[in-house]
């Protein structure tokens, strides 16, 4: 019947009564083919042309003769006729409560024929067949694993299927569960004020969920524990002052000194655990920042030194308070020199929702405001963090974690000045040697045209040349006022951030999909000039301004772009041929003008093909050089030296086919020397628009290093 259905089981067939057995018995008796006919008559017509799936679902049938009469039908011997669920002499008695089948096998309310039970059974049995061998695909496909299966009866088909659903509920759960686990993650991250994360032995703290969300590799247990010499302290803390300080001035200069000099006293005086960390984490990004090579000296050390720092994280850490996002922001700034154990990115995405939940993405109302050092040193810590998310998401090519509209904090007070700077525009003209307000003031205006380029809706711009002229002309009057005190290796920093700004910039993007001759020459150029900046400056030890892995990317990056100009134009290039400058619209900024050559002693003088060929050719070794520090540079190498196989080899091939002439000409004309050749002049023609895209600079495609 139909309630055993429910578990998916098929039970044995009840054992009739004396009286249904009738039916069958007189079933194998030779019945005459009037009798059967009367049978087949006494099926409704609908229930004989019924599919059986209809069938099984309206079992109930009626027959001419009933099997045998109710209870008080049979008593009173009088002639019953079966109804259900009350027969007709009931009805008319007014008994209907009283009607009831005779036997025990048929209750009221169900076909009391046994012939419709059997038809019933042998339905369901054919429609579970069916099913079973419509599962059998499908259960193969769910079942991955043979062996887990070796004691299932394989003739039992149901028995198989009903595994495999289970098995598949369960992975669902599973997955569900993963999911939830994330998604509370996620939520713990965002909901970064609350304080009941207190460190205990039960309970998981913020600092441990942050940890365990950016290790990469575990940080080993110290092997000096404790601080290192005095006189090695003040160096390394003067080092990280004097070179990363100046840049992310995330946290009172007195209070590092003053940490420091109480660290040293032998008086006992209690330090608070943000205290340690503090004095800590300046002491590993010191030490390691001053790193040539992995595992050497600085890089042990400064590992030791986060390994203690990692002893004061849970109260560190402890969400609510403006210490944690100082805390959050050096192990940033570690990450980003020591890639193999944090993750950088994903180490700001915390930093910068502690910062928009703690509401420093907002200066407070001007009537709350009344200790302005406090007011300062708040907008130093927003700035670090927005100057960080900006530079980090940029190199892989990855979305802020805020926007500009959501931002509304007025630039700090430069350090040479201290006068107030009202609020900023994308670029105001820096006159402070100030090089923490300078890089604000650029990672303002990158902010900017990243975010309308790469974020925002990716139909075109109606004129995406004068927008971009725009951008690069406040970024390049940020360059020219940058000023003559600046450290040397700041400001050869700043150049070459400029540099990669205009092409990063300029180079084609959804919104902004038409290049001209004139674009791909100001791509060959200011790529040409980084390339060959971040030869010397990675020759030089990288241990003169902050530079970290990043910089490798960003050198992929631009190698990539300059690769993909001469593939696009590489005639027009190295012809060095003098490019019309663009007309501007009225009223609009003009084009950049081409940069002058920076000529180096030993590099190539008049011939682009050389400049290119010796620029390429020194690619792999300055990312060589970066891998001695991280290994994921190797990678990097390793990749470019892929893609720029086949433009390398024709540029040699063109080299030689050019000497070649010149030694010919040599001896035919009996000359000592040959002119270079002439430059074609292309002043009174209108640059031709190219509608193409940029070939192979995607910037997600160009930054996908693993960041270790």
């Amino acid at each position: 019947d139909d309630d055993d259905d429910d578990d998916g089981t098929i039970g044995p067939l009840p054992r009739p009564s004396s009286r249904s057995i009738l039916l069958p018995r007189f079933c194998h008796r030779d019945v005459s083919a009037a009798r059967l006919a009367s049978l087949r008559r006494a099926w409704p017509v609908g229930a004989r042309a019924m599919p059986r799936t209809s069938f099984s679902r309206n079992p109930l049938l009626r027959v001419s003769r009933p099997v045998s009469a109710c209870s008080r039908c049979r008593a009173a011997k009088v002639k019953c006729d079966g109804k259900l669920p009350a027969c007709t002499a009931c009805e008319k008695a007014g008994r209907e409560n009283e009607c009831s089948a005779a036997n025990d096998q048929f209750a009221r309310g169900k076909e009391r024929s046994y012939v419709a039970a059997l038809e019933l059974r042998i339905e369901k049995l054919e429609t579970r067949l069916q099913y079973a061998k419509s599962r059998k695909a499908s259960v193969a496909f769910h079942d991955t694993d043979a062996s887990s299966m070796a004691h299932v009866d394989r003739r039992d088909s149901l028995a198989s299927i009903r595994a495999a659903i289970h098995r598949k509920a369960a992975r669902n759960r599973e997955n569900h569960d993963v999911n939830s686990i994330v998604s509370d993650f996620g939520f713990l991250s965002v909901d970064a004020t609350t304080r009941d994360f207190e460190p205990s032995t039960s309970n998981i703290t913020f600092a441990r969920l942050v940890l365990a969300a950016t290790t990469n590799d575990d940080i080993p247990e110290p092997t000096q524990p404790g601080l290192p010499a005095r006189q090695t302290a003040h160096a390394l803390v003067q080092y990280f002052m004097a070179n990363i300080y100046s840049l992310f001035p995330c946290f009172s200069e007195t209070a590092v000194l003053t940490i420091l000099d109480d660290a040293y006293r032998q008086d006992e005086r209690v330090i608070k655990d943000s205290g340690y960390w503090l004095l800590y984490m300046v002491l590993a990004i010191g030490s390691t920042a001053q790193s040539q090579s992995f595992n050497d000296e600085p890089y042990v050390r400064g590992i030791n030194f986060v390994s203690q720092a990692l002893r004061h994280a849970d109260r560190a850490l402890a969400p609510g308070y403006v210490t944690q996002i100082q805390s959050l922001l050096l192990l940033t700034l570690y990450a980003l020199l020591d890639p193999a154990h944090f993750d950088s990115w994903h180490l700001i995405g915390f930093t910068a929702r502690a910062v928009v939940d703690l509401g420093f993405h907002q200066d407070p109302p001007v009537s709350s405001t009344s200790d302005k050092s406090a007011l300062d040193m708040r907008r130093k810590i927003f700035y670090c963090t927005y100057a960080l998310d900006r530079a980090i998401s940029m190199a892989h090519a990855r979305t802020f974690s805020f926007t500009d509209d959501a931002v509304n904090v007025a630039f700090p007070s430069k350090s040479s000045i201290g006068a107030k700077q009202s609020m900023p525009s994308p670029i105001a003209g820096p006159q402070s040697a100030d090089p923490a307000h300078l890089l604000f003031q650029l990672r303002r205006a990158q902010s900017f045209w990243y975010q309308e380029l790469y974020q925002s809706n990716p139909t075109p711009l109606p004129n995406p040349s004068a927008f971009l002229w725009q951008m690069c002309l406040e970024m390049r009057e940020w360059g020219e006022s940058l000023p003559d005190t600046l450290p040397a290796g700041t400001r050869r920093m700043f150049e070459q951030e400029l540099w990669y700004s205009y092409v990063y910039c300029i180079a084609p993007s959804a919104r902004a999909p038409q290049i001209t001759d004139y674009t791909r020459t100001l791509i060959f150029e200011y790529s040409l000039a980084y390339l060959n900046s971040m030869y010397d400056t990675a020759h030089g030890g990288l241990n003169n301004a902050f530079y970290t892995y990043q910089d490798a990317l960003k050198v992929y990056f631009m190698a990539n772009q300059f690769i993909a100009a001469l593939r696009d134009a590489e005639d027009l290039l190295l012809s060095g041929a003098q490019v019309h400058l663009p007309v501007s619209i009225p009223g609009s900024a003009p084009a950049p003008p081409i940069p002058r050559r920076r000529v180096r002693p030993g590099a190539p003088l008049d011939e682009n093909a050389e400049r290119s060929l010796w620029c390429l050719e020194r690619v792999p070794n300055t990312l060589e050089l970066y891998g001695a520090r991280w290994d994921d540079a190797i990678m990097l190498k390793q990749s470019f030296e892929q893609i720029s196989g086949e433009t390398i080899e024709r540029l040699r091939k063109r080299q030689q086919m050019r000497n070649m002439q010149q030694h010919q000409g040599h001896y035919q004309n009996g000359a000592s020397s040959v002119s270079p050749p002439v430059v074609v002049q292309m002043q009174g023609q209108q640059q031709q628009q190219m509608d193409i895209r940029w070939a192979g600079v995607d910037p997600s495609r160009m930054t996908q290093g693993g960041g270790r």
